[in-house]
């Protein structure tokens, strides 16, 4: 009996040590940051960010905040006239230089040539790889279209690895520079609805996590972001999404705290909310996380195919 009570006691203790350090981590990462002043990007990274999807959601949001940072901006994307739009915008709202170059990553190896040549002699000190391909709502994997398919294999795969292939040479040169790739919420367990885009986002995970080993020592400071939900202008505003802003904030709100992680977490949710349910998805059991994911995706498709009535 003894023997049993301290073995609880041990695991017990080990249990609360670890609830109090993942706590603290919080924190540090999402709160204290914030309290002090801003940090100089462009002397710590470069002049110069590129964001590819940088027309909506995340990519966008977080052009803006770089901007007001100071960072002159390139933006790609294939909507030529949001990409004139989003750039006007920042150029007059932050009085910094803007670059627009419209790419359509689904069409593969052929795009490469003239960003490379784009970004020839700059000093490009940050790069977010944003660019994606989703799902039109959670579907079973025979229902997905094979367009949809390929997609998802050239703009979330291939997209994100040529494009710190252009850019690592130069950070690698000039001995800093950032590289951040966002993931998703969906890699952390076989998410199934969403079977290829969430395989696909942890491939993400994985290739940022491996280049940060690869080229920490060499100034480069690589960080997997791995948001959860964040509302859009795709969902309806009667959605629970909206009802709870906490749970999925704006991309303006979301990009402002992400960019307050940059060069302290390596691999982070970048908001606050997110890094909880980063937590619960780490420690619940695979199952648990497959009934959840199935129940949430069946929602959002009822929700999506009703708004398409």
């Amino acid at each position: 009996m003894e023997a049993l009570a301290l073995v609880g006691a041990w695991y017990t203790a080990r249990k609360s040590i670890t609830v109090i350090c993942d706590f603290y981590s919080l924190v540090r990462l999402h709160f204290i940051p914030r309290l002090g002043s801003r940090p100089d990007l462009i002397k710590q990274y470069g002049r110069w960010a590129v964001i590819s999807g940088a027309t909506d959601g995340i990519g966008k949001a977080y052009a803006e905040e770089l901007a007001s940072h100071g960072l002159n901006v390139i933006l790609i994307s294939q909507e030529e006239e949001k990409l004139q739009a989003a750039a006007k915008h920042i150029a007059d709202t932050y009085r910094v230089e803007t670059l627009v170059l419209v790419a359509d990553f689904s069409r593969g190896r052929e795009i490469y040539a003239p960003i490379r040549e784009a970004l020839r002699d700059r000093d490009i000190g940050i790069l977010v790889n944003d660019v994606g391909a989703f799902y039109p709502y959670p579907q079973y994997f025979s229902q997905v279209p094979e367009d949809t398919l390929w997609d998802i294999v050239n703009v979330n795969i291939a997209a994100a690895s040529l494009m710190v292939h252009i850019v690592l040479p130069g950070m690698v040169e000039r001995k800093k520079g950032a590289i951040v790739t966002v993931s998703s919420g969906s890699c952390c367990k076989p998410t199934p609805q969403l079977a290829a885009f969430s395989a696909s986002k942890a491939y993400l995970d994985h290739f940022s996590r491996a280049l940060q080993y690869e080229y920490a020592s060499k100034g480069i400071f690589v960080q997997s972001l791995i948001p959860f939900y964040v509302t859009s202008s795709g969902a309806a505003p009667a959605s629970f999404l909206h009802r709870c802003p906490w749970l999925a904030p704006s991309p303006r709100v979301y990009a402002q705290h992400a960019v307050s992680t940059l060069g302290i977490s390596k691999r982070t949710t970048g908001y606050w909310s997110h890094s909880i349910q980063f937590l619960f998805a780490q420690y619940m059991p695979e199952w648990l996380w497959v009934w959840g994911a199935n129940l949430l995706n069946r929602s959002l498709r009822k929700e999506a195919l009703s708004c398409q009535a």
